[in-house]
């Protein structure tokens, strides 16, 4: 199987899928795009880490992003509050000519997420932007959870919460505290992401009690998972006749749902279902 390669391989637009494995989209991409669809290994298990590994020079992209940890804010990687505790000292500005911080602008509270359709929405008001930079990224926060169809998104929200409250106490002096907080936070981060039952409880905040109960955790989140691609595909392909050039639709990375006890993802977990990714050139 070979690399990712997602800078060195030849596209104008880039449609990103967050947390899609290869084998779902495999299974349903068809219904949606032409094209035939290759198995690729990402950079990273998780969005920090693939950007981290994958922007490493100075790249003029126009990078739509439905993704928090990719903003416009200048905030390191390694400093972020919410989710990301790693060593990455990397900020989207550093690396990206233009980000466009959609996961802002088309935030909706009610889903906890960005909706597909706030992706086209901004590419559609600046798409000038677009047009004078080399290449163009639109970074769907779907299939990652939380799923549309539940419309109770509680994690995302997290994270876009806690990066909002750190962008405006950027300028507070008072950092005793916060910097107590910074220290203790990453070790128990690690914790919970060693613990098998510590995952499985952050994705059953996204799940249905009852399908939880009737199917199991895999099974149910599974099914919300593939709708979740399903409506992220149909806002792709409404899309596409748009985009004048060659369009690619890959992941940053995959998904766990179990697999040798692993669920959803984590910074630097090279498992197959987090790292093989689909990479379809579209027709």
């Amino acid at each position: 199987m070979e690399d990712q390669r997602f800078l060195e391989s030849e596209w104008d637009y880039c449609l990103v899928l967050d947390a899609c494995r290869y084998d779902v989209f495999d299974e349903v991409y068809d219904d949606y795009l032409d094209g035939t669809v290759e198995k690729r290994w990402s950079a990273g298990s998780s969005t920090p880490e693939w950007a981290y590994r994958t922007f490493t020079g100075d790249h003029d992209i126009a990078y739509f992003s439905g993704n928090p940890f990719i903003n416009d804010l200048g905030i390191p990687l390694n400093e972020l509050k919410w989710g990301a505790s790693c060593d990455y000292e990397w900020t989207a500005t550093a690396h990206i000519s233009d980000v466009f911080d959609v996961w802002k602008s088309g935030w909706n509270d009610e889903l906890g997420t960005v909706p597909p359709e706030a992706l086209a929405k901004s590419f559609r008001t600046h798409r000038d932007a677009a047009r004078r930079a080399d290449r163009t990224v639109l970074h769907y926060m779907q299939p990652h959870a939380p799923y549309l169809s539940r419309g109770k998104g509680q994690k995302l929200k997290q994270i876009q919460k806690g990066i909002r409250r750190q962008e405006e106490a950027q300028d507070d002096e008072d950092g005793a505290f916060t910097a107590l907080g910074d220290t203790i936070r990453p070790k128990i981060e690690h914790r919970l992401e060693g613990s098998e039952l510590a995952q499985k409880a952050g994705l059953w905040l996204e799940l249905d009690p009852a399908d939880l109960v009737k199917n199991g955790t895999r099974e149910a989140a599974l099914e919300l998972y593939e709708e979740n691609l399903r409506i992220a595909l149909e806002a792709v392909a409404d899309l596409i006749p748009e985009l004048d050039g060659r369009v690619v639709v890959t992941a940053d990375h995959g998904e766990a749902f179990g697999e040798e006890g692993v669920w959803e993802h984590h910074i630097e977990t090279h498992i197959p279902s987090l790292m093989e990714v689909p990479w379809l050139e579209v027709e």
